[in-house]
Order: structure tokens, then C-alpha cells, then sequence
């Protein structure tokens, strides 16, 4: 019994340091250490906590352009499946709201006609849904192996210095919020972050300082790649397909 009592406490030692190696991101014979983003360290992906910001008595509700817009999304789905609706409608509510509070999940619930259980399933498994308050600029950094490999660590490194904010924080005047994310499918553009729907690929130093530089003085920096190519064609120019597409029907029998 005494055996087992002292291998269950060096397991749970061995896990505590697991624990703390993983919350820090430390340098170790030159590489970085994995580690968990930040909402993933707490309950709050799953939890609703009530605050003077989010309680269910904050008042919420479409308006006007919402409401047709919301028509003509659960128009797309056939009686009796309305509730199928719940993904889109809530992104609309966040959309309106800046973020997605319990009032506006309940709202959602009630327009619907489906149980509030329902709808804090779907909004605590998707990420997209922002639970806390953001910034006006929500900044969602891939640190993901292909944007680790070609240095996002350096994205986040001057996102950090430059708005003095940490991951998961939001800048003091409350227009950015730093997120560390998964994968969001630009792995040939990468190193890459998205700021709210735009997509900045191909990022340099410069690029990021630049990037937020006019954000800050109220414009809108033009999405996509930063390196001069058009999409995701490669880097150092094409290698295939270089020539003029044949017209249609080309190489098929007339008779067929």
C-alpha cells in the first residue's frame, strides 16, 4: 500500500512538471518548447462564470438587419431542421456583438427554438466563438508546425513588443487581442496570421510591423501574401503550366 501511495505521488510530481514545461515557452538548446495556447490552460472553453460583461440579463437581441439576415439563412434549411441553423446564426450575433456573450447564446436558443444546452455545446466546441470580450482587431497567430518552421515565432515576437500584450491579452486602448492558433490552412504562405476575416501571409519582420502600424492609424492593410506573388503559386515562379491552356474541347473526338 505504502508502495503504491509513493508511486502515485511521483506520478503526480512527473505531471506538475509536464505541466509547468508546457505553460512556459523556454529556449532549450536552441529550440522552443511546445506549448498549449492559452484558453486551452483554463476551464473557460467550458465553463460560463457570470460577470458584470456576461450574464444572461444583458440585454440582447438582432437588429433590424440581422433579422432579415437571419430569415434568409434558416430559409436554406427544410422544416423541422431549423436548428441546423445554429452555427451561422451564432457567428451573426457575434458579428453584431463584437463577441458572444450567454444573453446572445440564449437568444439564439430561443430564435431557434431549441434547448440553451444545444446551443452551448456548439459555441463551447467551436473556437471561432470568442466567449470573453476581444479587441477591435482580433489577431489569431499559426503556430503550427509549417508556420513554426518558417518562423512565426518571430510574428509573435514583435506582435508581443510592439502592442505590449501577451498571449491571450488585449492591448490596453482595447483595439488587439493575441491568440495563438492552430492550423489555418495557408501552410504555403507561411508565416501567416489572420486579423478578424483577413488573411496576412508571407510575413517578415517589417511586414508585421507595417501590418499593425496601419491598423492603428485607422487603415485597412491589404490582405493576402507579402512577398509579391499573387496567391500560392510557387515561391521562386512557376515550374509547370507555363504555357497558354488549350481551348475548350481541345483533343476530343468530334464524333463522340
Amino acid at each position: 500500500m505504502l508502495s503504491s501511495w509513493r508511486t502515485l505521488r511521483k506520478s503526480f510530481s512527473i505531471l506538475r512538471a509536464v505541466g509547468k514545461a508546457a505553460e512556459h515557452s523556454k529556449v532549450i538548446g536552441g529550440s522552443r518548447c511546445f506549448h498549449r495556447a492559452v484558453p486551452m490552460m483554463s476551464d473557460k472553453l467550458f465553463v460560463h462564470r457570470d460577470t458584470p460583461e456576461n450574464n444572461p440579463d444583458i440585454p440582447f437581441e438582432f437588429n433590424e438587419k440581422n433579422h432579415e439576415r437571419a430569415k434568409v439563412i434558416m430559409d436554406n434549411y427544410p422544416e423541422g431542421h431549423k436548428a441546423a441553423a445554429v452555427i451561422p446564426l451564432l457567428d451573426l450575433a457575434q458579428r453584431q456583438h463584437g463577441w458572444l456573450p450567454i444573453s446572445a447564446m440564449n437568444y439564439v436558443a430561443d430564435y431557434l427554438d431549441m434547448p440553451r444546452m444545444r446551443v452551448y455545446e456548439v459555441a463551447t466546441f467551436y473556437t471561432m466563438y470568442n466567449r470573453e470580450p476581444v479587441g477591435k482587431y482580433h489577431i489569431q497567430v499559426c503556430t503550427t508546425t509549417p508556420c513554426q518552421l518558417r518562423d512565426s515565432d518571430m510574428v509573435v515576437d514583435v506582435i508581443r513588443k510592439k502592442l505590449g500584450i501577451q498571449m491571450g491579452g488585449t492591448s490596453k486602448d482595447g483595439l488587439f487581442t493575441l491568440s495563438s492558433v492552430e492550423c489555418l490552412g495557408a501552410c504555403v504562405n507561411a508565416p501567416m496570421m489572420q486579423i478578424n476575416d483577413n488573411y496576412y501571409e508571407d510575413l517578415s519582420n517589417k511586414d508585421v510591423e507595417e501590418i499593425l502600424d496601419d491598423l492603428i492609424a485607422g487603415r485597412n492593410p491589404k490582405p493576402g501574401p507579402r512577398s509579391g506573388r499573387f496567391s500560392c503559386e510557387p515561391a521562386g515562379g512557376l515550374t509547370t503550366l507555363t504555357e497558354t491552356p488549350k481551348g475548350p474541347g481541345f483533343g476530343v473526338r468530334a464524333d463522340l
